[in-house]
Parts: C-alpha cells; structure tokens; sequence
C-alpha cells in the first residue's frame, strides 16, 4: 500500500465501503427526521454527513438507495416534501439512534416505535426530537445522483435550536463539555469527543519568527 496504494476502481464496493469507512473517521452522525406521505415521522442515522458552507448555510448528505435500488423511506420523503430535519447525538442519544437504524418496515414510524418526543419546527413542517442537543432545520436545495444507489443532497439550514445551555450567543460558543457529541467510526464502533487539544493558527509572519527561533535555539 505504501508504494502503489489501493485502487479503488479494482475493488468490489463493499471493500470500498469499508476502505473508507475505515479511513475517515470519525465522522459526524446526522439523525434525520422527514414525514411520510401518510405524516409518520420518520427517523434514519447516516454518517456520509457534514457541513458545507456557511454563506449560504450548508449541510451535504449521502442518501442511500435500498439492494433493487428503490429509495430508502428518508430519501424518498426528502424527495416528495424538500424539508427534513438534522439532528446532532451526543452521548445520550446514541441508543435510540442505534435503534433507529433497525430495519424497520417501509411505513413504521421509528420515533413512535423508539417513543421519542417530538416538537414541532418553525420553517418546515417536519417536527424535530426533543432529546437532541441540536436540531438543524434544512431543506433541500440540490441533489446529484451519482449511481443507482448513492445520491448527494445539499441541503439549507434554515434554523437551529440547541439545547438550554450548550450555546453562548453573545459570541456563538458551544460548550463542548455539556454537548458530548459522538462520532462514527466503522462497523458498530463509535467515539466520544472528551479528548480534546488546541493547535493555535498563526499567521506566515508569527510561523517565520518561530521556526526562526528553532533554527537559533
């Protein structure tokens, strides 16, 4: 691997899948709220998630698509409707995110099986979970279909609410210590976040003084 690395194109795709499941980590986990066509909320976890842009708002999600290649429940609600709620978990919230991966059948509802508490949102008609340290409300904005079973959505964050305490809006802090996000890895394994350190930026002047300093230390 150190001399050629692997060629992604020579490997089936669960390999690949596994590759770099395995190699980006972790990962933040989007548990998604979006309504059926019948108003079941439903609920799904996916990892292929992050943050996009800031101006306009963005968040980037990887929709999968079921074995015949027919849209999963969230993949087509977020079709039909535009509107889907994203939700961060933290520690307390794993395992109802874990149960909400069941494959439960097309039409029942994971948060009323789960008994998760709802509360409505204010710019889309998807309700969000009450036990979630932070609720992103998005609609879609653009989707790329990229094979038969994996698209990209771009998604506008319209709003966010955030647990009483986990942010400071005078300066827009987050309180990391009472957040407690968890991350994938791959497989069934997860991260916490309490491991923190600080690498400060420097601008090109400060880093030429510094390792000046090396060179005459």
């Amino acid at each position: 691997m150190a001399d050629k690395g692997i060629s992604l194109r020579e490997l089936d795709p669960r390999d690949r899948y596994k590759l770099l499941c395995g190699v980006i980590v972790p990962r933040p986990i989007a548990l998604v709220t979006t309504l059926d066509e019948n108003g079941a909320v439903n609920a799904a976890p996916f990892s292929f998630f992050n943050v996009f842009s800031e101006s306009p708002a963005l968040i980037v999600l990887g929709l999968q698509h079921k074995p015949d290649h027919s849209p999963k429940d969230t993949t087509r609600n977020i079709h039909r409707d535009g509107e889907f709620v994203v939700h961060m978990v933290d520690e307390a919230l794993s395992g109802a995110m874990n149960d909400c991966a069941v494959d439960f059948p097309s039409g029942d509802s994971e948060v009323a099986a789960t008994g998760l508490a709802t509360v409505p949102s204010v710019d889309v008609k998807v309700p969000r979970l009450a036990a979630a340290p932070f609720a992103l409300e998005c609609r879609r904005r653009l989707v790329l279909n990229f094979s038969p079973d994996r698209e990209l959505l771009i998604g506008e964050v319209l709003r966010v609410h955030g647990r009483d305490g986990l942010v400071d809006e005078a300066n827009m802090y987050v309180d990391l210590e009472a957040y407690r996000p968890i991350g994938r890895m791959f497989g069934n394994l997860y991260t916490t976040q309490r491991d923190i350190f600080a690498l400060s930026r420097e601008s090109h002047a400060q880093w030429l003084a510094r390792t000046q300093e090396l060179k005459d230390a």
